[in-house]
């Protein structure tokens, strides 16, 4: 009998070690159409204009364009977040989709970054030339920019942008640099 309730012990311990362990949190990808016909505009003049565009799952999405360069802000606060007002150098114009990258660690699919590909415009013909993946991390209060994949010189860019936004939610936006991974020929960051 003894030998029963060691064994009994054992697997119960073996169990609840088993619970104790951290579970690894999968990801995943949605998208949803950036088409600026389909959003609400929110101002406008000679010098830009903001619209209000439909996200995932009613996840707020505000892109703004000013100087010829876009912009993309998140959530519900986009005045107190550091990404609402982050573009590229060069003049640029946003692609048709914008990939959300989505993580279970919470027990249900919630984004926490996005990557968003922009057409980056030639310094001497203004003439589209290049093409850079944002990764940006949606963090209440802290969604902002963490890396720039040149879409042309790596051919496997869509999967460095995948790997650098499922490290999303540890970047400082006051303090860490922007990451520019793999080739970069796009312009000087």
């Amino acid at each position: 009998m003894s030998q029963t309730i060691a064994v009994l012990s054992s697997l119960v311990l073996a169990g609840f070690a088993g619970m104790a362990q951290p579970t690894l949190a999968a990801f995943n990808s949605a998208y949803s159409d950036i088409d600026l016909d389909q959003c609400l505009v929110l101002d406008a003049d000679d010098f830009g204009a903001s619209w209000a565009c439909p996200g995932y799952k009613g996840y707020p999405l505000m892109v703004t364009e000013g100087d010829l360069r876009f912009s993309l802000a998140y959530g519900f606060n986009v005045d107190k977040e550091p990404a609402r007002n982050q573009t590229l150098a060069p003049f640029n114009h946003l692609g048709p989709k914008l990939e959300w990258r989505l993580s279970n660690a919470k027990g249900r699919w919630l984004p926490v970054a996005t990557i968003a590909r922009y057409f980056t415009a030639d310094i001497e013909t203004g003439e589209d030339k290049g093409q850079v993946l944002v990764v940006t991390q949606l963090v209440e209060g802290n969604s902002c920019h963490i890396a720039y994949i040149d879409a042309l010189a790596n051919t496997d860019a869509n999967d460095l942008a995948r790997q650098a936004a499922d490290t999303a939610g540890s970047f400082d936006c006051a303090r860490d640099e922007i990451e520019t991974i793999g080739k970069f020929t796009a312009w000087e960051p």
